[in-house]
């Protein structure tokens, strides 16, 4: 088995996650959204991370309003929505409840 692999699936399994989590604290366009995740060592190329950002937006999880930059072309801020903040309520306590069983099943004797 390819170790890059399996961490890349792991990674991917918690993806929509962190970016649910990243947007309830504020409002932010895909380049925000790629650079936080990397500073917290969760690499995402924009080709994952496009395909997530409509389908969480189809879903109904997050909405986004297109804003002028004085920097470049008009940039689509994403934000959470009532629904996808209580997505994320559910999704927060799954992951302690997973991370709890998996820090107990890996705990060192």
């Amino acid at each position: 088995m390819n170790i890059e692999n399996t961490k890349a699936q792991m990674r991917k399994g918690v993806l929509e996650f962190c970016i649910l989590k990243i947007l309830s604290t504020k409002d932010k366009y895909s380049f925000e959204i790629i650079e936080t995740l990397k500073k917290s060592k969760m690499l995402v190329v924009e080709g994952t991370l496009y395909p997530l950002l409509t389908r969480l937006k189809n879903g109904g999880l997050l909405e986004y309003r297109w804003e002028e930059s004085t920097s470049g072309p008009p940039r689509k801020y994403y934000s959470i929505t009532e629904v996808g903040k209580k997505f994320l309520e559910e999704l927060h306590s799954s992951w302690s409840d997973l991370n709890k069983a998996v820090t107990a099943l890996t705990k060192k004797s």
